[in-house]
């Protein structure tokens, strides 16, 4: 559900090598670009890059955020990832499906960062 407010929320998806992920989650919830970012650890992607196969263990990062904060995160996350390219997908979360007090702390932690 989208608003014209941005807080409207959303979970982004990015990937990290296991030594990064730690790092990039702690400034983004630090910077107030994230209410909450949880590592999962030992995922393996498999993608091409500039013509070559890789077959990396990474960790996925999914941050809780607005959909107001996405720019800034997005931009925070090309200046502090080592990748080149770094995965950067936000997902719309559907209001009222889900912990509606969960969806209130977000949009809570989110404004106090601002």
């Amino acid at each position: 559900m989208s608003d014209e407010s941005g807080q409207s929320l959303r979970v982004v998806l990015c990937n990290a090598a296991p030594h990064d992920a730690p790092r990039i989650a702690k400034q983004l919830v630090e910077e107030g670009l994230a209410a909450c970012v949880n590592i999962i650890p030992g995922v393996r992607s498999f993608y091409v890059w500039e013509g070559r196969m890789y077959d990396d263990m990474e960790n996925t990062l999914l941050i809780k955020t607005t959909a107001g904060a996405v720019p800034a995160l997005t931009a925070r996350i090309r200046e502090i990832h080592p990748y080149e390219l770094p995965e950067v997908i936000a997902l719309e979360v559907v209001e009222g499906e889900g912990e509606p007090r969960y969806f209130s702390w977000v949009r809570e932690r989110m404004s106090r960062a601002r």
